[in-house]
């Protein structure tokens, strides 16, 4: 048998249930899996190895009292460090909340903790999110699981590697404009950003309300789909979440009739490395060897998505963190007068990109310039929406590379903010208009991780995860 820390959660499942292996074992062997990677990789910001295993010895006297919970229950997983675990630390990557303790569960983890999972830790971020490449965490940056000395992609890069790692058989993370999909491509996991409203937002430190997303990390499709239905559904401490029917998996053993689009100019325009483009080629062949329509679409308004999420998102920042003032809680340098302290708290809490983030979003926000930029950005985003509806009449998915590139080295995009973003370049649009979109790898050949995105219907996460799940077995 392979070893319980590379076990896929499907295989730990049946384990469990059949009394083989015991949830201590499978939680021990993430924690020595923790402690010997760690260091090197800087994954985790926080470990609870004593909480863990007491919830692991729990579903142990569960499973020998035959009363199981859930699919994830005895199951290791890691969550982002902007989801609060009450009575734990809670800091979103930033000295701003250094020392900021979490007074209740985030509604996704206490779906966790009443579902039975075993929490090992908070998983490193970008600071507040914002970043692709888990170097602007306060904490420093994360590494590479297979070369250190490149990046995991952002702004989830701890959850990434934590799972592409076996620190973890599954992570949590926050999907902004790609901050799942991203590091999954990066890392060679697949990564699910869900319709927006489908996963509750309350006890996630906001980015940008309008486009945030928790979603999950898995080692393949099956995975995510179990990590995806543990954390679901309406919620009345989110009156953002949708009233929709529950995620029923629906696994097909074939594409037929699947219409799959593919924006070829969206490609054309993306500055792909030729790797990337060549991989991603081959995913699309080995769909339509599966039974799927390929057919070239027309996406208007594809360009203009990175921008208007580089208005939108930074005017969301500058009002979402405008609440860190050094007066209720996290960092605080007093001094006088009282303006002295707000100046002080936020100039040495916040790093260079937050401070970037909320200098351009205020700036969007002010007199005499939010009906140029916010205003119009928000006329866009409805533009956007409209052109992806109207695509989705004729196709069923929308294919694209998760990301223009492989990993890159740590500090190669640290002085060139335009060069950062553009890694988000395939992702954005799809946290604009809310849709569901999940990356999976695609490589072939060895070498570095590509990522292969899929785009779903609003709300279709069963249909997505239906094609991708028949993909994985083609390129396998």
């Amino acid at each position: 048998m392979q070893p319980l820390n590379e076990l896929t959660i499907t295989d730990a499942r049946m384990l469990l249930d059949r009394g083989e292996i015991s949830s201590r074992e499978l939680t021990q062997a993430c924690l020595d899996q923790i402690q010997g990677l760690n260091g090197a990789l800087n994954a985790y910001v926080g470990v609870y190895a004593d909480d863990a295993l007491k919830a692991a010895d729990r579903f142990d006297i569960r499973r020998s009292d035959l009363r199981p919970l859930g699919s994830l229950d005895g199951i290791p997983v890691g969550i982002k460090d902007n989801m609060m675990l009450q009575g734990k630390p809670c800091t979103a990557g930033s000295r701003i909340l250094e020392k900021h303790v979490a007074s209740y569960d985030a509604t996704a983890v206490r779906k966790l903790l009443e579902g039975g999972a075993v929490i090992l830790g908070r998983t490193n971020m970008d600071e507040f999110a914002m970043g692709s490449s888990t170097e602007h965490s306060a904490y420093g940056p994360t590494k590479h699981p297979r070369d250190p000395e490149r990046v995991p992609g952002g702004s989830s890069g701890g959850s990434a590697v934590a799972v592409a790692a076996n620190m973890s058989l599954g992570a949590y993370g926050s999907d902004t404009g790609g901050s799942i999909r991203q590091p999954a491509a990066l890392c060679g996991t697949v990564g699910l950003k869900p319709t927006y409203g489908r996963v509750s937002r309350s006890g996630l430190m906001a980015m940008a309300s309008s486009l945030d997303q928790i979603g999950p990390f898995a080692k393949n499709v099956l995975d995510a789909a179990t990590l995806f239905s543990a954390v679901q559904g309406q919620d009345s401490m989110d009156q953002t979440t949708a009233d929709e029917p529950a995620f029923v998996p629906e696994w097909k053993k074939d594409l037929n009739g699947l219409r799959v689009g593919v924006p070829r100019a969206m490609w054309e325009k993306g500055g792909i490395e030729k790797r990337v483009l060549e991989q991603c080629e081959n995913a699309i062949q080995k769909m339509r060897e599966a039974g799927a329509e390929v057919r070239d679409i027309e996406l208007p308004y594809a360009d203009e998505g990175l921008a208007v999420y580089y208005v939108l998102m930074p005017c969301e920042v500058s009002a979402n963190l405008a609440r860190f003032d050094g007066m209720r809680y996290g960092l605080r340098k007093e001094a006088l007068p009282l303006f002295e302290t707000y100046v002080r708290s936020r100039a040495q809490g916040f790093g260079a990109e937050a401070k970037r983030r909320i200098l351009l979003g205020t700036f969007a926000l002010s007199s005499g310039y939010i009906d140029a930029y916010y205003v119009q950005a928000k006329k866009v985003q409805t533009l956007i929406r409209r052109a992806y509806q109207k695509a989705f009449d004729e196709v069923d998915v929308i294919a694209t590379p998760t990301a223009p590139n492989t990993a890159f080295k740590l500090g190669e995009k640290l002085n060139d903010p335009l060069g950062m973003y553009l890694e988000d370049v395939f992702t954005v649009s799809v946290n604009v208009a809310g849709l569901p979109a999940l990356s999976m790898p695609c490589q072939t050949d060895g070498g570095m991780p590509v990522g292969f995105q899929l785009i779903g219907k609003w709300f279709d996460e069963a249909g997505l995860l239906s094609a991708a799940h028949v993909l994985e077995q083609r390129l396998k």
